[in-house]
């Protein structure tokens, strides 16, 4: 499989070459000129730029280059240079005050959600046992049966910012009063590694988790509702030291796409282009699965998206861009 699916994305790659070579650099002179975007050391952020960029080179006549960074470097070269001209998988509960002032001083807008709804976190069980236990997608059915969940609950590991928000709504919830027992994982590789073995056996499975990844692409999950979000309530789920925490749902986590206040003057049609271009996040996690199998590059996993997603990205595209990739492509 892996063979086929990469000889397929080795085609459309050399069109797509050829078709650079033709027309790509005079028309980026003429049209577009020189983009930077910031590609943050994520994989989903890495698959979104490649995406971006093929479709800006290939729709656009740009020139497009992709800068590795992160979120924090990134905004503050913003500050400092004005570039990149385009952050994109910006997540900003990360960004903090940093990327509110220079909103604020008018140096850089948000044009869109990259992810929909964003980004994903709770505590989730696998889809088949909710299927056969409906009960289970609330915690209070969870905790009435400790049983149908395996008796335990997959905990994050030591030092990530889940494990303090878990800690706190177990002890909220009294979660181990139901007889429901905690695994602190000791890394992320054993939690997702719980994940596969529970499936692979389709045994009971119950703990945290999040997306888009990997394992949310591989894996058919049910999130467990844990009641309604509540801000005030979940601000003091992050802090270790919450001495009477009470419960909330995780919210979702807005991830971004911005672009400086210049780039917006001076490239209305891709800004546009960045203000339409979102990908559910179910999506990018099955995309991120599709490379992790076939241990294809960002960009490979871009091609496969290109040609296998049209009718979820046409509509990002102006009139002339679309007709360009849709000639392209053969669609």
């Amino acid at each position: 499989m892996r063979k086929t699916t990469l000889l397929a994305v080795a085609g459309a790659t050399a069109i797509v070459t050829g078709f650079a070579a033709q027309t790509g650099t005079a028309r980026a002179a003429e049209q577009c000129g020189d983009i930077s975007i910031a590609q943050m050391n994520w994989a989903a952020a890495e698959v979104t730029t490649n995406i971006a960029k093929f479709m800006l080179d290939q729709g656009y006549g740009c020139n497009t280059s992709l800068v590795k960074s992160d979120t924090i470097p990134a905004i503050t070269s913003i500050a400092e240079n004005g570039r990149p001209d385009v952050v994109t998988n910006l997540w900003l509960n990360s960004a903090g005050d940093a990327y509110k002032k220079l909103e604020s001083e008018g140096k850089i807008k948000r044009v869109a959600k990259t992810l929909q709804p964003g980004g994903v976190e709770g505590w989730w069980i696998p889809t088949y046992l909710a299927k056969e236990h409906p009960e289970l997608k609330t915690i209070e059915g969870v905790m009435a049966h400790p049983d149908w969940v395996g008796g335990t609950f997959n905990n994050c590991p030591d030092g990530w910012g889940c494990r303090v928000v878990s800690d706190n709504l177990i002890k909220a919830l009294d979660l181990k009063s139901s007889g429901i027992e905690v695994f602190n994982h000791g890394s992320g590789q054993t939690l997702a590694s719980s994940i596969g073995s529970a499936f692979a056996d389709k045994k009971p499975w119950f703990g945290y988790y999040w997306g888009p990844t990997v394992v949310m692409g591989n894996y058919d999950m049910t999130r467990v509702k844990l009641g309604d979000y509540d801000k005030a309530k979940f601000d003091k789920l992050q802090n270790k030291d919450t001495k009477d925490p009470q419960v909330s749902d995780f919210p979702a986590a807005p991830v971004l796409t911005s672009v400086t206040s210049d780039f917006a003057k001076t490239h209305p049609a891709e800004t546009e282009f960045f203000s339409k271009m979102s990908f559910k996040t179910d999506t990018m996690s099955k995309l991120l699965a599709w490379q992790d199998e076939n241990k294809a590059s960002g960009e490979e996993t871009a091609v496969y998206f290109i040609k296998n997603y049209q009718n979820t990205w046409k509509n990002w595209l102006n009139a002339d861009a679309q007709k360009k990739l849709s000639k392209l492509i053969g669609g």
